[in-house]
């Protein structure tokens, strides 16, 4: 477990509405610097609503949020420079070649030349792509390309970086690798904070935070989660969970 100081995101009352729908139904909570911090839930739970709200690119409808010590209605360009981003549906253009893309995103996230140039070099060393630099990404295997997507997301040191159901798709094997690439940014301080519906990869997280029909329903780490709800693993207590809910729901309903 890592040594948590301050708290860099702070959410109170969280609202979210499109028309009379309610994608985010008062969420509250902290996650601390240098966590790993699993907001999880399963599709249309909400979960990519409230990251993006966090991520400075769309309002709350009410609410107070915090990213990175700036206020999310006032400061969203700050919160934008000091973050990372990367999802499973976009995060590399097939189109550009390795070095290409990691140029491309080191100039929007604010770099200088000389910054892309040292930090390239690093980035396809570290990754073994030196010899597959002006290679097209859709030539890579998913793997290679996973690791390049969350290498970019951070080439500029953030805060924190925000991965949006980044494992969706892919094998476990590669799943299990990206997540040591997970590991290896919050032992450099760089706070993780990661939607997901794989209920397994919530056993990777410090804490998790559990969202049913757009409301967290549990948040604490996984060791206490499981021996509060009586179960063997998060899958279990995530569908104890939404069973739970669903019941309650039929109830109001009969």
């Amino acid at each position: 477990m890592n040594n948590f100081r301050e708290n860099i995101i702070v959410v109170k009352d969280l609202v979210k509405k499109f028309g009379s729908f309610v994608a985010n139904d008062h969420l509250t909570f902290e996650v601390k610097k240098g966590e790993i911090f699993g907001f999880l839930g399963a599709n249309g739970a909400g979960k990519t609503t409230a990251i993006r709200i966090l991520c400075g690119l769309s309002y709350p409808t009410s609410g107070e949020v915090m990213v990175g010590g700036y206020n999310i209605y006032t400061q969203r360009e700050k919160i934008k420079r000091n973050i990372g981003y990367m999802s499973q549906k976009f995060s590399l253009y097939d189109d550009l070649t390795v070095f290409e893309n990691i140029r491309f995103y080191a100039g929007i996230y604010g770099l200088s030349k000389k910054e892309i140039l040292e930090r390239s070099t690093i980035l396809l060393e570290k990754l073994d792509l030196t010899d597959s630099r002006n290679k097209f990404i859709r030539d890579l295997p998913q793997g290679w390309k996973q690791k390049l997507a969350f290498s970019v997301a951070i080439i500029h040191n953030p805060a924190i970086v925000f991965l949006d159901e980044p494992t969706g798709g892919v094998d476990p094997i590669t799943r299990r690798q990206f997540w040591n690439q997970i590991y290896e940014a919050a032992r450099l301080g760089i706070t993780v904070f990661v939607t997901t519906h794989y209920m397994d990869e919530a056993e990777y997280c410090d804490r998790v935070t559990i969202m049913v029909d757009g409301k967290i329903v549990a948040l604490d780490t996984p060791p206490a989660l499981k021996e509060k709800y009586g179960c063997t693993n998060m899958n279990e207590v995530f569908l104890k969970l939404a069973r739970s809910k669903t019941e309650t729901v039929n109830n109001n309903l009969s």
